[in-house]
């Protein structure tokens, strides 16, 4: 059974203006959580954050992107995007 992934709309509207390339590397972890769950311990610097929420890093460098996901329900499987963008301003 697979999960439901949301996106919150801040996030929709701030993943228009990331780079392309990290916007495709986005869409392939959103695939990922989706088809297999929110623990993706194969991507890079993936690590939970306290509670229920977790991050990955999209690209490494100068900048480097990540992405922050919470789970909302473990019996619905329902996950929530809440972050995506550079590291500076993560929510951790």
């Amino acid at each position: 059974m697979s999960w439901t992934v949301t996106v919150e709309r801040k996030v929709q509207k701030h993943t228009e203006k990331l780079p392309s390339g990290v916007r495709k590397i986005l869409l392939s972890l959103l695939g990922e959580i989706e088809k297999y769950g929110p623990y993706r311990s194969n991507w890079q610097n993936y690590g939970p954050l306290g509670g229920n929420r977790y991050h990955c890093h999209l690209k490494k460098g100068r900048p480097t992107y990540v992405a922050v996901w919470e789970i909302k329900d473990k019996e619905v499987r329902l996950v929530e995007v809440s972050y995506v963008g550079t590291h500076e301003r993560a929510p951790y």
